[in-house]
């Protein structure tokens, strides 16, 4: 069954495309989906269709239709998820290292999305197209720790427009490079695609997006590392790697961000997504989750102490 969004036009968005007024007022759909929603009929304005470059006007009322996915071409597999928690509307994983989050390139099968289509079965999610069903954030392969995955549309839209609005709560613990003087402190610069290497992010005060970093050091180690707490207010891609390294304090195992070689051959960055709250889509309480820190994560520590 297809799922319907409706909104209506005030007076501040008057003259915008209706392709990006229904991107900017609704939660991860994308300007290319939202283009096709238009072609096919499925965004509606006072119940008319219309082009993509209409300009909606001030009491519009616009219904979005969003199609039911159609047979995901991404097979389901018996991979063994760490569940934290699960009910109608989510499900909460503690991803393990390693594991990539949605299928893409080089990576279509083994992600996380195969193992919840295998555990979920048909109850994801369609919002993010048939490669994300059920994904509203994601981290790193190499990063470990809390994710949460939607069974409804309506339950996405609900968490996603909290991640719009920075009100999540998301905490993850790093080992970084060199030990602080100061307890705490906050990183505060824009993260865009690098200018030269466009598979990295970089500090981009021209064309990056807002992104802000808050950081508590736990513990100083052995006079070269810290063992530091990470909290979001934005979630830029790479976020916590870029913002960690741009004042010097890289994480540990960073192939791309830090300073290449790592003495105690990682797998990758020492990041762990260890808290992460938001308001149920359900019950309207605020809830949060914990995934205690991995094994490699806890040794890693005590080695360096």
């Amino acid at each position: 069954m297809n799922d319907f969004i409706d909104l209506l036009v005030e007076k501040e968005d008057s003259k915008t495309r209706i392709d990006k007024y229904v991107v900017e007022n609704t939660t991860d759909l994308t300007r290319s989906y939202v283009q096709k929603l238009i072609d096919d009929g499925l965004i509606l304005v006072n119940g008319k269709q219309v082009k993509s470059n209409y300009k909606v006007l001030e009491g519009n009322q616009i219904t979005v239709e969003i199609p039911t996915p159609v047979d995901l071409s991404i097979e389901p597999e018996d991979i063994p998820l760490d569940i934290i928690y699960e009910d109608k509307d989510i499900i909460i994983i503690n991803k393990g290292k390693g594991m990539v989050v949605h299928p893409a390139p080089g990576h279509y099968s083994g992600t996380l999305v195969n193992g919840l289509l295998y555990h979920c079965k048909d109850e994801l999610s369609g919002i993010n197209g048939v490669l994300r069903p059920g994904i509203v954030h994601r981290i790193d392969m190499n990063t470990t720790g809390v994710l949460v995955a939607c069974k409804t549309n309506q339950a996405h839209q609900f968490i996603a427009e909290q991640l719009k609005v920075h009100s999540i709560t998301r905490k993850y613990n790093a080992i970084v490079y060199h030990t602080f003087k100061e307890e705490s402190g906050s990183v505060d610069a824009p993260i865009g695609r690098h200018q030269t290497d466009r598979k990295k992010m970089a500090i981009n005060q021209k064309s990056g997006r807002n992104a802000v970093t808050h950081y508590r050091v736990l513990e100083n180690l052995n006079n070269k590392y810290a063992h530091i707490e990470c909290s979001l207010e934005t979630g830029r891609t790479h976020q916590i790697r870029v913002h960690m390294a741009s004042i010097h304090h890289p994480l540990l195992g960073d192939e791309v961000y830090g300073p290449g070689k790592d003495p105690f051959h990682l797998e990758g960055q020492t990041l762990h997504a260890r808290v992460l709250g938001f308001i149920h889509p359900t019950t309207k309480k605020y809830v949060e989750f914990e995934a205690p820190l991995p094994d490699y994560f806890e040794q890693l520590l005590t080695k360096l102490r």
